[in-house]
C-alpha cells in the first residue's frame, strides 16, 4: 500500500471514528431524555414496542453506554436478560458490549489520551498507567484478569489498554473470551441478588 493509499484509509477511518463518537452522544443524550438510562421499565418498553427491530435496538443501547464510559450498564445488562429471558439476553448483552468495546478501544487508539482523560479522573488514569509501567506483560496479564471480574471498571480499563502496545490480536482475545463470564455473573446478581439478600435478613 503506497503512502498515497494509506493517508486516504487513514482519513476514512479518522472520520467513521468521529460519526461513531456523534452517533453515541445524540444517542446516549436521547436515552437520557426518555429517561431509559434510569429506567429498566422504559427500557422494556421501548424494546417490545418493536417486534422486529428490538433486539438491534438494545444491542445499539448496549454499544453506546459502552463507548460512552459515564453511562451506567447495570441498568441495560439487567434489562437484557429480564426482556429476553437468560440465554438470548446474554446473547445480546454479549454481542453488544463486545463491539462497544471493540469501538472503544479503536477511538482509544486514535485520540490517545485526550480521550482517555475526557473519561477517566487523572487520579485513576495515572494508577491504571502505573500498572503500565511495570511492565506490559504485566498488565496485559492484569487486564485479562480484570474482564474476567464483574466488578472491574472495564470501559476505563480498555480505554488505558488503547494508550498501551497491547496488539489487537491480544485485545480481541481477551475480550472475546473473558466477557462471557462477568456478563452472566454481572446479570445474576443484578436480577437475584436483591431477592438473596433479602431472603438472608428475614
Amino acid at each position: 500500500m503506497n503512502e498515497k493509499v494509506l493517508k486516504i484509509v487513514q482519513k476514512i477511518f479518522n472520520v467513521i471514528s468521529i460519526l461513531e463518537i456523534i452517533a453515541c452522544l445524540i444517542g446516549g443524550y436521547y436515552l437520557y431524555r426518555i429517561d431509559i438510562l434510569r429506567d429498566p421499565h422504559a427500557l422494556s418498553e421501548l424494546v417490545m414496542a418493536h417486534y422486529i427491530l428490538g433486539p438491534f435496538i438494545f444491542i445499539g443501547l448496549q454499544i453506546i453506554q459502552v463507548v460512552i464510559p459515564i453511562i451506567p450498564g447495570g441498568i441495560t445488562t439487567a434489562a437484557g436478560v429480564m426482556i429476553f429471558g437468560p440465554n438470548t439476553g446474554f446473547l445480546y448483552n454479549y454481542i453488544g458490549i463486545v463491539i462497544g468495546s471493540i469501538i472503544l478501544f479503536h477511538m482509544g487508539r486514535v485520540y490517545g489520551s485526550v480521550l482517555a482523560k475526557t473519561f477517566i479522573k487523572e487520579k485513576h488514569y495515572n494508577k491504571y498507567m502505573g500498572w503500565v509501567e511495570k511492565g506490559q506483560k504485566k498488565y496485559d496479564i492484569l487486564f485479562f484478569i480484570a474482564i474476567l471480574l464483574p466488578v472491574a471498571p472495564d470501559d476505563a480499563l480498555v480505554l488505558i489498554s488503547s494508550q498501551t502496545k497491547m496488539t489487537w490480536k491480544y485485545f480481541l482475545f481477551t475480550i472475546f473470551i473473558g466477557k462471557p463470564l462477568p456478563i452472566y455473573l454481572y446479570s445474576y446478581i443484578l436480577i437475584h441478588g436483591s431477592g438473596f439478600l433479602a431472603n438472608l435478613l428475614t
